[in-house]
């Protein structure tokens, strides 16, 4: 008994906690009709300056990591974007309404990561003195990039599939995917390739990257100490308040679509955080991963692409509809997903401690 007033005692004081309360405050002033807008070109600017920050310090500590600390965890990142996808997918389309490349893009969306709500994590562990590996930032293009091109590559074998038959019983021709007619049911490397590409070029991704090479191969540590680092909480509270009312306002979307995307949105965050608890807790045993660690890739998991993720699906998977993966990933998945942040919490320092 004692240890579930602890554990409520915990969640309580963690939603007082800044993150958390501009996020349920930019949803209260959305609910309620406020007019308050914040510009585009600052959510942008933002949202760079907040993956710079997370890049150069996951470069900072690459440097001098033990790869063998970092391969684990890269390995688990990798395989739980694809996990989650294939899952997802399954799941979402064995429910009346959902078409598998619905399907496939929400799935797509809910395993790739979230920066936002990767920041929100660290943010959370930095206000409870819980440390974790810096190199947790070079995680991200791993998940991010293995849900992607596993959703889009899968969603675009089944459309494949489905017009082979359609051909094989008389309908309409083959389906051509890209620049040139394809076998059917099959997916070239070439598709593999654009995808990848078109990920590692992203905003979200770009930002990422460009700070994780500058954080490996220069010596930022002095602008990072000086700039970076003091405005990261700030810039996170405008972000948080930002993702609330973008949040709230994505929840009519729903509406349009079936009622299975409110139940996986609601689900798929939890479900999947403690896979990425699970994976983690296999890196801890390995190679000694921190519980911060364990916790931050169980922030992840639970993420969805906020980012990233829509326009890589927009451009690659046209026929999906924006307001089931949009609207679920935003609507809901988001707001569920950081709100989790203290029960991962509390799981890590009950069964590995700090």
């Amino acid at each position: 008994m004692d240890y579930l007033i602890d554990l409520f005692s915990q969640l309580l004081s963690q939603f007082q906690k800044p993150t958390l309360a501009f996020l349920i405050g930019g949803m209260l002033l959305a609910a309620f009709g406020s007019k308050l807008e914040v510009p585009q070109p600052v959510y942008a600017f933002v949202v760079m300056l907040l993956l710079l920050k997370v890049g150069l310090s996951a470069g900072i500590s690459v440097r001098e990591a033990d790869l063998m600390a970092l391969a684990v965890p890269a390995l688990c990142a990798a395989a739980l974007g694809i996990g989650i996808v294939l899952l997802g997918g399954r799941t979402l389309a064995l429910w009346p309404g959902v078409s598998h490349m619905d399907a496939m893009a929400t799935a797509g969306l809910f395993g790739a990561v979230s920066a936002s709500t990767l920041a929100a994590g660290m943010a959370s562990l930095d206000a409870a003195g819980v440390a974790y590996e810096g190199f947790i930032g070079a995680l991200y293009p791993f998940m991010d990039i293995a849900a992607l091109v596993t959703a889009i590559v899968v969603a675009r074998m089944g459309a494949a599939r489905r017009t082979a038959m359609v051909a094989a019983s008389g309908g309409a021709g083959v389906m051509t995917l890209g620049a040139g007619p394809r076998a059917p049911g099959g997916v070239d490397g070439d598709i593999v390739r654009a995808i990848v590409s078109d990920t590692v070029r992203s905003p979200a991704i770009s930002a990422l990257l460009i700070g994780l090479a500058i954080g490996l191969f220069a010596r930022p540590d002095a602008i990072f100490e000086s700039f970076y680092q003091p405005l990261f909480h700030g810039l996170l509270s405008i972000l948080m308040l930002i993702m609330g009312m973008e949040a709230w306002a994505r929840l009519a979307e729903l509406k349009k679509v079936a009622h299975a995307y409110i139940g996986y949105a609601i689900a798929a965050p939890l479900v999947h955080g403690l896979m990425g608890f699970g994976l983690g807790l296999v890196a801890h045993h390995l190679t000694g991963f921190s519980a911060g660690g364990v916790t931050l890739l169980a922030v992840m998991a639970a993420s969805s692409s906020d980012i990233s993720g829509p326009p890589t699906l927009r451009g690659a998977l046209p026929e999906a509809n924006p307001s089931a993966y949009v609207g679920a990933s935003t609507g809901l998945g988001t707001p569920v997903a950081i709100l989790s942040i203290p029960l991962f919490m509390a799981l890590a320092e009950l069964m590995i401690g700090n």
